[in-house]
């Protein structure tokens, strides 16, 4: 049987499977720096000149989180009716359709609206990484 040291070219285009990974920030309290320290990390990230984009950021009203935030691209959230209040969460289509290289994404233990494709954020977590992206999260 012949044996070529060179790859086939139809075999050329074939490369391995790969899934993202997670980065979980994790703190005792609220307010310690989790999502302040995910966004000082994207933003490292991107200088180095990775695709990075923000699927959902929670405030909470701190002024130094907003300004971190700044200079990343945010996608912008879904709105939902949920019996007439509309509620807004991460869009995980919008986020698919992008495919960014990392994806950062605040309060990974959010319950998602009723009706929702998953009913935690960490469950549509798991739709990106199958879909490879990475993703540093701060869990708060």
């Amino acid at each position: 049987m012949y044996h070529s040291s060179k790859p086939s070219p139809d075999n050329s285009y074939i490369r391995p499977a790969h899934r993202g990974k997670h980065k979980i920030f994790i703190g005792m309290a609220p307010g310690v720096g989790k999502t302040y320290r995910m966004l000082e990390e994207g933003h490292r990230l991107r200088q180095e000149g990775m695709d990075v984009v923000i699927g959902l950021l929670e405030t909470h009203n701190r002024q130094e989180t907003a300004q971190r935030a700044a200079g990343l691209e945010i996608v912008p959230r879904r709105q939902i009716n949920c019996s007439g209040v509309i509620l807004s969460e991460m869009d995980t289509e919008a986020i698919l359709a992008r495919q960014p290289q990392l994806v950062l994404i605040d309060e990974l233990a959010h319950t998602n609206v009723p009706g929702s494709q998953c009913e935690k954020r960490y469950q549509d977590s798991r739709t990106r990484l199958k879909a490879r992206h990475s993703k540093p999260k701060a869990l708060a």
